[in-house]
Formats: C-alpha cells, sequence, structure tokens
C-alpha cells in the first residue's frame, strides 16, 4: 500500500483511507482527514436524518477551489457492507431508467463517503421501504433563499411566520441553517394523499406569504425578482429533488455547517438581539452544540401530522 494510504477500522469495517494531509478547505486549511474526522464524531446525530434515504454527494476531489460534481449512481464503488438501493431514475438523469445508490447507515458508511472528498451529503424528503422502493413523503421542507441586500436576519423574519402557520396547521416544524447564505424549515408529515401534495401545499403556503408582504418574499423562481427578497423554495418538495442533511458540511468559504437550531434563536435574530453572524457554524461549533444541547432537528420526537387538503 503506497505511503499515501493506510487502513482504518471503524465501527467493525476496516476500510482504506487515502491523501489525508490534502487541504480541502484552503481558507482555513482544513484538511481531508479532518473532514473525515467531522462526519466520524456527528455520526450518531447525522446518521438518524439520512437513514433510509438514498444519497445525493457532492465530490470535491481536489477542494473546493477545484472541479466538482453530484454523484447519485455510487454504489458500483461502495464496499460490500454499504447497503444499495435501485432507485427509477429521475428525467433529469440523461436516459437511465434506474439509479443504483447507497443509503448511509454507519459510521463506517460515513468515513467512506467522506473519504471519497464527498464535502456534502444530500438527501430526498422520503425513505425507501423494506424492499428498496421509494414510500411516500415523510418531510416538508421550506427552503429560505435571501437575494441580493437581503440574509439570514431577512430569512429569520421569515422561517418564523412559516413556522406560525405549519403550527396553525397542526404541524411541529424545525429549522436549521443552510450551512451557506439561507435556511430551511421542516415539518414531519404522516403519509400524504399523493407524492406531489407536499409541494402543492408548499406552494401554496409561499404565495400566501408572498402575497402578504410582495417586498419581503418572492416565491417564483426567476432571478430578476428576487433582489431585496427571500425566495421560499417550495419546489424542494419534488420527489426527484434533494436537500442538504443536517450537520452536513458545505463546500464554502469556513468549512460551514448546515446546523440545526431553535426557535429562539431564530427570534433573537429576528428582534435584534442576536449578531445574524452567530448563526454560522463550524464543525467545532456543532460538535459543541451538539454535546450542549443535543439534537435541535429531533423529528423522530416530533408531532407527525396529516397535511391540510390542498
Amino acid at each position: 500500500m503506497s505511503p499515501a494510504k493506510q487502513r482504518v477500522e471503524i465501527d467493525g469495517r476496516t476500510l482504506s483511507v487515502s491523501n489525508l494531509e490534502k487541504v480541502l478547505f484552503p481558507e482555513v486549511g482544513f484538511t481531508k482527514a479532518q473532514v473525515i474526522d467531522y462526519y466520524v464524531r456527528i455520526a450518531p446525530v447525522l446518521l438518524p436524518h439520512v437513514a433510509g434515504r438514498p444519497v445525493t454527494f457532492t465530490r470535491w476531489p481536489d477542494g473546493v477551489e477545484g472541479q466538482t460534481f453530484f454523484e447519485k449512481n455510487s454504489a458500483r464503488h461502495a464496499p460490500e457492507w454499504v447497503r444499495r438501493v435501485t432507485i427509477p431514475s429521475p428525467g433529469s438523469s440523461r436516459g437511465r431508467e434506474t439509479l443504483d445508490m447507497v443509503i448511509l447507515e454507519s459510521t463506517a458508511d460515513l468515513a467512506w463517503a467522506a473519504n471519497l472528498a464527498a464535502l456534502e451529503v444530500h438527501v430526498p424528503q422520503w425513505r425507501v421501504d423494506d424492499d428498496g422502493q421509494p414510500a411516500l413523503p415523510d418531510l416538508l421542507v421550506l427552503d429560505l433563499d435571501p437575494g441580493q441586500e437581503t440574509g439570514i436576519a431577512e430569512c429569520c423574519a421569515v422561517a418564523e411566520r412559516l413556522g406560525q402557520r405549519l403550527e396553525a396547521d397542526g404541524l411541529d416544524p424545525v429549522v436549521k441553517t443552510s450551512g451557506s447564505k439561507g435556511m430551511q424549515v421542516y415539518a414531519p408529515i404522516e403519509a400524504p394523499a399523493d407524492r406531489e401534495h407536499p409541494s402543492r401545499y408548499a406552494k401554496q403556503l409561499a404565495q400566501e406569504l408572498s402575497a402578504e408582504t410582495p417586498d419581503d418574499v418572492v416565491w417564483r423562481m426567476e432571478k430578476a425578482l428576487r433582489p431585496g427578497k427571500v425566495l421560499i423554495d417550495w419546489s424542494q418538495n419534488n420527489p426527484a429533488k434533494t436537500t442538504v442533511a443536517p450537520y452536513s458540511l458545505r463546500a464554502r468559504v469556513g468549512a460551514t455547517v448546515s446546523t440545526p437550531i431553535g426557535w429562539d434563536e431564530v427570534d433573537a435574530v429576528r428582534d435584534g438581539s442576536l449578531d445574524p453572524a452567530a448563526l454560522r457554524f463550524t464543525t467545532d461549533d456543532v460538535l459543541a452544540r451538539v454535546e450542549e444541547y443535543g439534537d435541535l432537528f429531533d423529528v423522530a420526537g416530533a408531532t407527525r401530522a396529516p397535511l391540510p387538503e390542498g
């Protein structure tokens, strides 16, 4: 084995890792070894949120300043212990009828992915059933994307309103930063009437908030409409789409993390008592928060309710 490679044992699995000193985040000197270490340490709270969900990786083999690519069809180079599922391919996958995807279930699985420089982990709002077939969605997501001249403070104001609407509809929302510019509001849901029900419901919410405050909120995707406003991206509920998982690294300056936060933190930013910059978290920040607060994105412990008809 070359000096650049070594074998490690994690959770009873032996895997080969390589180029551990390679810097993947040059601006902070964050190496592949640190990426693997973070994913191993965050595994207890990350894994429940990706359990049963086919994973899409964003891989950065030469670091965040190099070329990147999305990878769905990743089972072909996975170790034998990693769970594989064959999923019907969405129309965007260049004519493939199926994708051979992986599901991350163990700390060793996360370490294998991190060694591929799969910096980001993205999952859909649905799981597979016991036969490996896509089940109906069990999560609703509203992705808040700030346009020019807006930021996390404006996102917090919109998130607060969305949280109130979801609670009024009997749902139990949780919230996290995107690890980039915005944030996401989620709610666990009972199996909907059909796969498109969450998209219809989310679109209606986005349209209502946009109609109430058209100077602050936009629901349409056109970039020309977005300066000075927060886009409520309801389309992430499309079964073919994925969203960055809680606790995933982001390929951004500073090696930031998509981090669950409390509604009290949203309120504090909204009322001006907390600097919006306080909602930008590094790996060390996130590990410390989990040790102090546990999993603030505990959808398993939240009330799961049906979506209103629509």
